[in-house]
């Protein structure tokens, strides 16, 4: 098969980064009077690797909820004698203004602060300490670095209050900040003045004030021979700011989309605004106007359209005022207006609601910082996922994957991107994707079920599970999906849907694993879920699927797992049996799958004297007769006896039924049953079998041995005779076949 991108290793560097990160105390660090993190004296770091740290850290935190954050991590970079940072990227809640304060000494050149809604003007003041380095500079959402602690002298009426009596500052600038070049001040909190806050700044290349309303924006244009990048999105634009933007002839990127469900706009975008910006703006190469209302129509009539093939040259520009073009866009946003569906559009990359690609490059364009833009993309995209093909798949799931990372905390997004990973990762898509693709789908599905209690990002993730191979693609974050899964199992109100999925996945979870996953699983409170389950069933008197299933799943975890099994007994779970067995005679895969479980129970030498009443022994014993699904049940409630039986005459501590009766009805069991029987069991050892050959004391129980390994090797051979040899059941056969004690028919079966 070809090796798809997406499937190279990840870099010596990456994987470095993170055993580090998450072993600083084995690696880079020792531990100061037991809580403090202090970097070993003999280590130097160059910003290469200190950046990558850093920004990997804030990753980490944000999309791994196994990794503790360390409250003293941003002190280890307190000296630039030993650590050097450059370029850092910082997120959301995981940063405070003392983190920033302890990387002061640092000479930063590029610092993005995206969403930190913890730093207050304290931080205002630590970026004085980059002023003279500082290049780039991202204050995107992070809405209350401008405000203060209220002074305690009481505060002058001018003054801005917000709830928590914290005052707006006025008085900063980016005085003394003679190197910025690049300023995003997104989302910006009202009251601040832009025009004053940017003055001292010399000569700006790229600015962005998304969100912020400016009714004048006249001072732009002392920058006029150096801003080449300018973004107004969500600004309700004027006359004023058309006349203001075509005067800064340098620009190559002008962005002044909007959402258009956000708020009321009187602003429409004209056929002259848009001959304005072509003739002025010469350098252009990319413009986004999603969002807008054109106000009159500024497309060729069709018939003037020069037909064929779709053209990207201006000169056949489906809108008029493109033709002035001297050459295509880069990029042009058209997302959510009609412009997008026309025929010939002057770009190389267009955004819309066209089609896959333009639906992906608006994805691409605003996820960072427009998830609201965003989550109405990826709905677009799961919709072609549903209806059609996807086309760009790896392309798809990445930018779907990179959305739901970025966004854990928002639930449009994550809404409609874990309803789009499902369609993205079923089995027609599954020949193109990577085992690392698959695993991050993993992470991002867990990461969604553990933020959101939600009930359609719940079934949404736990639909997406199912397209995996379950346990196989999951044993990497085993203990995690099942913690998630009974969580959601133990909640009190239960949708049904998703609780049949969640037992589903359960069950194949503890299906074919090594016993100490199904253990750890055990100790998670795995039997006890079940059972409770199992109970609310009863309750209602329904034998569905959820019923089905978690017997299913009781049966799979006791499998040679005998910790299980003394669960299962000790939290009623015989008590339930027959309370099942009398409520729901008929059901025949419920019978199978409760006597499955009885059957390892019984392997259990210490738990067998608990299966010595009566009532149980009765129950076996007419179970013996059963029809119910082929040989299935009458079988299991045979393997139940054969090993009470194994335990000879005296451990039958009952008087009702006698011993030699059930013996009696168990021989004619196993000559009912046909030979060649096809299976609804699953055996990975034979040793609980091979164990009942080398004995004379229940030669019965010795017979449904011999007639079990002849069945299985006979009717699968390619699956049982390796197995049957590996665990050294033929000298077992062998031994046996000499036997006085050994009957007949079962020396024949053995030969």
């Amino acid at each position: 098969a070809p090796r798809m991108a997406s499937d190279s290793p990840e870099s010596l560097m990456t994987l470095c980064t993170d055993f580090c990160l998450r072993n600083l105390e084995g690696t880079l660090c020792y531990l100061l009077d037991n809580e403090t993190l202090r970097l070993h004296p003999d280590i130097f770091l160059p910003s290469e690797i200190c950046d990558k740290l850093v920004n990997e850290y804030v990753e980490l935190v944000k999309t791994d909820s196994i990794f503790e954050p360390h409250e003293s991590f941003f002190t280890l970079f307190s000296d630039p004698r030993s650590t050097r940072l450059a370029r850092i990227h910082l997120r959301e809640q995981i940063v405070q203004d003392q983190d920033l304060e302890a990387i002061r000494k640092q000479d930063l050149v590029e610092l993005y602060l995206t969403n930190c809604e913890k730093l207050t003007a304290k931080s205002l003041q630590t970026l004085v300490s980059f002023s003279h380095t500082l290049i780039s500079l991202s204050l995107f959402g992070c809405c209350n670095i401008f405000y203060e602690e209220e002074n305690p002298g009481g505060c002058e009426d001018d003054c801005l209050v917000n709830p928590t009596r914290q005052v707006l500052v006025k008085d900063f600038t980016f005085e003394g900040f003679s190197r910025l070049r690049f300023l995003n001040l997104g989302r910006l909190i009202d009251g601040v003045n832009v025009e004053t806050l940017l003055r001292p700044l010399a000569s700006l290349a790229a600015l962005d004030l998304s969100g912020i309303q400016l009714n004048d924006v006249g001072f732009l244009t002392q920058w006029k021979d150096t801003l080449v990048s300018l973004v107004l999105y969500n600004m309700d634009l004027s006359e004023e700011h058309i006349q203001v933007i075509a005067q800064l002839r340098k620009l190559r990127h002008l962005d002044i989309s909007r959402d258009h469900l956000s708020s009321y706009y009187k602003f429409k975008l004209t056929r002259r605004v848009l001959n304005l910006f072509v003739e002025n703006l010469v350098n252009l190469s990319s413009l986004d106007i999603s969002g807008h209302t054109m106000l009159e129509n500024c497309t060729i009539p069709s018939m003037e359209e020069k037909m064929g093939q779709t053209s990207i040259e201006p000169a056949k520009s489906s809108i008029a005022p493109f033709r002035g073009l001297k050459r295509p866009l880069q990029f042009l946003g058209l997302f959510e207006t009609s412009l997008c569906r026309l025929t010939h559009i002057p770009a190389y990359k267009v955004s819309g609601d066209k089609n896959e690609e333009q639906v992906l490059n608006a994805i691409e364009a605003y996820t960072e910082h427009r998830p609201e833009i965003t989550s109405r993309a990826i709905n677009l995209l799961f919709d072609i996922a549903r209806i059609e093909r996807c086309s760009q798949l790896l392309r798809a799931l990445q930018l779907v994957i990179t959305a739901l990372r970025c966004h854990k905390d928002d639930k449009n997004i994550q809404v409609t991107g874990s309803a789009a990973l499902f369609y993205l990762t079923n089995s027609e898509y599954r020949m193109e994707q990577s085992v690392k693709l698959r695993r991050q789908v993993i992470q991002v599905v867990l990461n969604g079920m553990e933020s959101y209690q939600e009930v359609t990002v719940q079934r949404n993730c736990c639909l997406t599970l199912c397209n995996f191979s379950i346990p196989e693609e999951l044993e990497f974050q085993y203990r995690r999906v099942n913690e998630l899964l009974l969580n959601i199992l133990n909640q009190s109100r239960q949708d049904e849907s998703i609780q049949r999925i969640a037992v589903h996945l359960c069950n194949a979870l503890v299906c074919q694993v090594d016993n100490d996953h199904k253990e750890a699983v055990g100790k998670m409170g795995f039997v006890m879920t079940m059972l409770k389950l199992i109970q609310k069933k009863l309750a209602d008197k329904t034998c569905d699927q959820v019923m089905e299933f978690s017997w299913s799943a009781l049966w799979n975890i006791t499998d040679e797992t005998p910790d299980n099994c003394e669960m299962f007994l000790n939290y009623s779970g015989m008590k339930l049996f027959l309370e099942c067995l009398k409520e729901f005679p008929e059901k025949q895969e419920l019978h199978r799958n409760m006597l499955g479980l009885l059957g390892n129970v019984a392997e259990v030498k210490e738990l067998r004297p608990q299966l010595m009443t009566s009532q149980f022994i009765s129950v076996f014993s007419n179970l013996l007769e059963s029809k119910a699904d082929g040989i299935e049940v009458s079988y299991n409630a045979c393997g139940v006896l054969s090993h009470i039986m194994f335990d000879g005459p005296e451990a039958w501590g009952i008087c009702e039924p006698h011993r030699e009766e059930v013996v009696k009805r168990m021989w004619a069991a196993i000559q009912s049953w046909d030979i060649n029987s096809r299976r609804n069991i699953n055996y990975r050892s034979f040793e609980p079998i091979l164990r009942l050959l080398p004995q004379g004391i229940s030669p019965v129980s010795q017979h449904w041995a011999t007639w079990a390994l002849y069945n299985l090797v006979s009717v699968y051979p390619d699956k049982y005779c390796p197995l049957l040899i590996k665990e050294g059941g033929i000298p077992l056969l062998k031994d046996m076949i000499k036997m006085a004690s050994a009957r007949q028919e079962t020396k024949e079966m053995a030969r």
